[in-house]
C-alpha cells in the first residue's frame, strides 16, 4: 500500500478540478478503504475519509461521461471489504448518509416521492453503532454461522468468533431457525481490556475500537480470545423468500424477517416489532443500548431523538457514529425499494467525529500537588467534536510504551461530548523515517530530583514537597482553608523563603514572615486574620488540605462525617476505611498509608490548634432531611439562590441535607439538578434522566427544597 504523507492525509479535502485529481482521490479511497479492512489500520480518519468521499461523488455528479468504470463510490464498503465465498441471505447493504438536518429532509422529501405520498407508518430512530456489520445465523435456536458483510452479496465466514461476542447467544430461548444482522463491537471498557490483552502478548495496541473489531473478526490464529458485543438491527428469513417477496432485502424488512417458525411472523409488520422478538428470542439489539430505539411519527421528532442521542454520545458504553432512521412500517419499506449500496427507506445521520488523526509533536511533562509526573501531547492542531484540539492526556510512562508513540507519529485522539482528548494509538503505517520513541523523564521535571517508579504513575521522590507551592496554594483555596488573599505569588515566597514546608506551618506564620512575603504590613495583618479564622474550619476542609492521595472535596466530606475525629481517621485500618461509602479495596490502603505518612504535618497541626472535629447536624444524624436517603446529580451553571455555588459547594449543601452526591444519571438516581443551557437544548444528564423517569430540578426549585439548608 502507497502510505500518505500524514500532512497530506490529515488535511481537508478540495473540490475536485481535473480529471487528474480525480484519479488521485480515487487512489487515496481505494488505499484507504483496503487498509482498513485489511489490517484495520486506514491512512484517513473517518472525516477525512467522508471529506474525500463526497469530493468524489461531487465530481462524478458533474461528469458523468468521465467517471472512471472502477470507481468504488458505487459498491458496498467501497469494494475493498474481503469478498469471502458464502453467500449471503439476502444482500447485506450499507446506508447512505446524510450529515445535518437539511439532510434528513431532503432524504425525507425522496422517500415520498417513492412512495407517492407522505409515510403513514412512522419512522424509528436508533443508534448507529460503530463497528463491523454481520449476519449471524440461528438454525433450531442454536448460533451455527456468523457472516462479515463482504460486498454485500458474499461475505466471510468469521464462525470461530462464537462464544465471544456478548450479546450474541451461542443458544437462544426458543428453538428458531433466522439470521439476525447487525453491528459487532467492542465497548470502550472491552476496548482497553483488549489493548491490555494485546500488549501482554507483544502486539500492537489497537488504533481505535472500530479498526479492532474489523482485525478481531477477521482473526483466526491469536493465542488470546478478546470479547466484542452484538446489536442486531435487523432480521431475515433464513432458508427460503416467502412467495411474492423479493430477493434482495435486508435490514429490518418484513419478509426476511419471517422465519420458518412463526415468532416473528407473529411479531407484527413493523422493524420495531420485529426488532422486539428478536430481543425476546435472547438477542440483544439497538433497543437495549442507552440510546434505544425509539418510534416517532415524523422526521421533525426524528430530529429532536436525534439531538437527544447526540447529546448522551460521550456517556454512552460504545462508540456511535450517527443515528439511523428508517421507515418503521415493513410494507412502505418494501415500497420504497433499495438501490445498489443501501436501502431508500434508512439513512444514516451522521454526527460530528469525535476521533480523529493528528501528529503528535511533542510530549510535556508537568508535575501535580501529589507529585505525580503527569504527560501531556502537544499536538498539530485539530478539529474534534466542534472545537479545536492541541492538547491531549497521555496518563503515564507506562500508557506510553504500551501505545509504542513516537515523536512525529500520526495518532488517533479521541474526544467525546467533555471528556478531555486523548491520544488512543499510533498509525504505524504512517510513522515517519526514524521516528524517536517519546522520551521518559530521567529525573523530576519539576526539581531535577529522583523518582519513584514503583507504580504505572510515577512520582517524584519528594512527593507533595516537590510540588509544594501548588500544594499551599490548593490548601489554601476557597473550598479548603479559605485563607482569602493567599494567593500563588505570595505562597510561592514563603515556600523560597523557608518560612512554609508544609500545610501546618501556614499556622505558625508570624506578621513579619507575612510582611515580608506580601511586601505590605497591612497585607500581612490580614493574611494572619484569615489564617486565625482557618483554624476553625471544619474537619473535611483540613483534611481535604493535607492533599491525600485518592481524595478530594466530597470523599473528604465522607470520610470526616463517617469517622467524626482526625483521631479516629488515623487509627483506622484498611478495612475500616472500606466502610466509607466510595472507597473501595484499591483505594483503601493508599488513604491509609497517605495519612501515616502525614503523621507529622497532623501533629503540628494539633499543636497549632487547628480543628480536628467535624461537626455533626442534628437533622441528618437524625435522618429525615428533604433529601435523606436520596442521590442527587447537579449539572451545569447554578442560578438563583445558588448562583456562585460550584460543584463542591453543591456536593457539600446535598450531603447536608441528608441526600448522597453523585457524578453521573443511572437508574439510582432519584434528583437532577439541571441548568438550562445555553442554546435552549436538554444537556446529555437531562435527556438520560428524561429517559429514566428521573425527577428534573431547576436550580431556583432545587433551592426551595432546601431551603433550610442554605448558608
Amino acid at each position: 500500500m502507497t502510505i500518505l504523507p500524514a500532512e497530506e492525509a490529515l488535511s481537508s479535502m478540495p473540490d475536485l478540478s481535473s480529471r487528474t485529481e480525480y484519479e488521485a482521490a480515487l487512489r487515496r479511497l481505494r488505499e484507504a478503504s483496503q487498509s482498513y479492512y485489511g489490517d484495520g489500520d486506514s491512512a484517513l480518519d473517518d472525516t477525512s475519509y467522508d471529506r474525500l468521499r463526497l469530493a468524489v461523488l461531487a465530481w462524478e455528479e458533474e461528469n458523468p461521461a468521465e467517471v472512471s468504470p472502477d470507481s468504488p463510490t458505487g459498491l458496498v464498503a467501497d469494494g475493498a471489504a474481503p469478498v469471502g465465498e458464502v453467500a449471503h441471505t439476502t444482500r447485506l447493504l450499507s446506508l447512505d448518509n446524510v450529515f445535518d438536518a437539511e439532510g434528513l429532509v431532503a432524504w425525507g422529501a425522496s422517500v415520498q416521492r417513492r412512495l407517492g405520498r407522505a409515510p403513514e407508518g412512522g419512522f424509528t430512530v436508533e443508534p448507529k453503532i460503530d463497528g463491523a456489520a454481520v449476519a449471524a445465523r440461528y438454525r433450531a435456536g442454536r448460533l451455527v454461522q456468523v457472516i462479515t458483510r463482504g460486498d454485500g452479496s458474499h461475505g466471510e465466514d468469521v464462525s470461530h468468533v462464537i462464544g465471544q461476542i456478548d450479546g450474541l447467544p451461542e443458544q437462544l430461548t426458543e428453538a428458531v431457525t433466522f439470521e439476525v444482522r447487525g453491528e459487532v463491537a467492542f465497548t470502550q471498557k472491552q476496548f482497553e481490556t483488549a489493548n491490555e490483552v494485546r500488549t501482554a502478548h507483544g502486539a500492537q495496541v489497537f488504533v481505535n475500537p472500530r479498526n479492532g473489531t474489523a482485525g478481531t473478526l477477521r482473526a483466526k490464529d491469536r493465542p488470546y480470545r478478546l470479547r466484542m458485543t452484538f446489536w442486531a438491527y435487523g432480521a431475515v428469513h433464513l432458508d427460503e423468500v416467502p412467495d411474492g417477496q423479493p430477493n434482495g432485502q435486508v435490514d429490518g424488512e418484513p419478509a426476511g424477517a419471517l422465519g420458518r417458525e412463526s415468532f416473528l411472523r407473529a411479531a407484527g409488520a413493523t422493524h420495531a416489532e420485529i426488532l422486539a422478538a428478536v430481543a425476546k428470542a435472547g438477542v440483544q439489539t439497538t433497543a437495549a443500548s442507552p440510546a434505544g430505539l425509539h418510534v416517532v411519527a415524523d422526521l421533525a421528532a426524528a430530529q429532536e431523538r436525534i439531538d437527544a442521542v447526540a447529546a448522551m454520545r460521550a456517556e454512552l458504553p460504545v462508540g456511535i457514529d450517527g443515528v439511523v432512521v428508517k421507515l418503521n412500517d415493513t410494507a412502505e419499506q418494501r415500497s420504497a425499494g433499495f438501490g445498489t449500496r443501501f436501502p431508500y427507506w434508512a439513512i444514516a445521520v451522521k454526527l460530528p467525529a469525535v476521533e480523529r488523526q493528528t501528529v503528535l509533536q511533542e510530549v510535556v511533562w508537568e508535575v501535580g500537588r501529589t507529585g505525580v509526573l503527569a504527560p501531556t501531547a502537544i499536538l498539530t492542531p485539530v478539529e474534534i467534536d466542534g472545537s479545536t484540539v492541541t492538547r491531549a492526556t497521555l496518563h503515564n510512562p507506562a500508557d506510553i510504551r504500551r501505545r509504542d508513540l513516537h515523536l512525529g507519529d500520526t495518532v488517533t485522539v479521541y474526544k467525546a461530548g467533555d471528556i478531555i482528548p486523548r491520544v488512543q494509538a499510533a498509525v504505524v503505517q504512517l510513522r515517519p523515517a526514524g521516528a524517536q520513541e517519546v522520551p521518559l523523564p530521567e529525573a523530576c521535571p519539576h526539581c531535577g530530583g529522583d523518582i519513584n517508579k514503583a507504580q504505572e504513575r510515577w512520582r517524584c521522590a519528594k512527593g507533595s514537597a516537590c510540588a509544594l507551592p501548588a500544594l499551599i496554594e490548593y490548601a489554601a483555596g476557597r473550598e479548603m482553608l479559605d485563607i482569602d488573599g493567599l494567593g500563588k505569588t505570595y505562597v510561592a515566597a514563603l515556600v523560597e523563603s523557608g518560612d512554609v514546608a508544609d500545610v501546618a506551618d501556614l499556622f505558625t506564620l508570624t506578621v513579619d514572615q507575612l510582611t515580608m512575603a506580601s511586601g505590605s504590613s497591612k497585607r500581612a495583618v490580614k493574611l494572619a486574620e484569615q489564617i486565625a479564622a482557618a483554624k476553625a474550619r471544619p474537619l473535611n476542609r483540613v483534611f481535604c488540605a493535607l492533599g491525600v492521595l485518592g481524595t478530594g472535596r466530597s470523599m473528604s466530606r465522607r470520610i470526616a462525617r463517617h469517622f467524626g475525629t482526625m483521631d479516629a481517621i488515623r487509627a483506622a485500618d484498611v478495612a475500616e476505611m472500606q466502610d466509607v461509602e466510595g472507597i473501595g479495596p484499591e483505594k483503601a490502603p493508599v488513604i491509609v498509608e497517605q495519612v501515616a505518612a502525614l503523621a507529622s504535618v497532623i501533629d503540628k497541626l494539633i499543636a497549632a490548634e487547628v480543628n480536628m472535629s467535624e461537626p455533626v447536624d442534628p437533622s441528618a444524624a437524625q435522618g429525615g432531611g428533604p433529601l435523606d436517603g436520596q442521590v442527587v446529580v447537579v449539572t451545569g451553571k447554578m442560578s438563583g439562590p445558588l448562583e456562585g455555588l460550584g460543584r463542591s459547594e453543591m456536593n457539600a449543601l446535598i450531603e447536608k441535607a441528608g441526600g448522597r452526591a453523585g457524578s453521573s444519571v443511572s437508574a439510582k438516581t432519584s434528583i437532577l439538578v439541571a441548568a438550562p443551557s445555553a442554546n435552549g437544548k436538554p444537556s446529555s444528564k437531562a435527556v438520560k434522566a428524561a429517559e429514566l423517569g428521573v425527577e428534573v430540578l431547576t436550580p431556583e426549585s432545587f433551592a426551595e427544597r432546601v431551603a433550610d439548608y442554605l448558608i
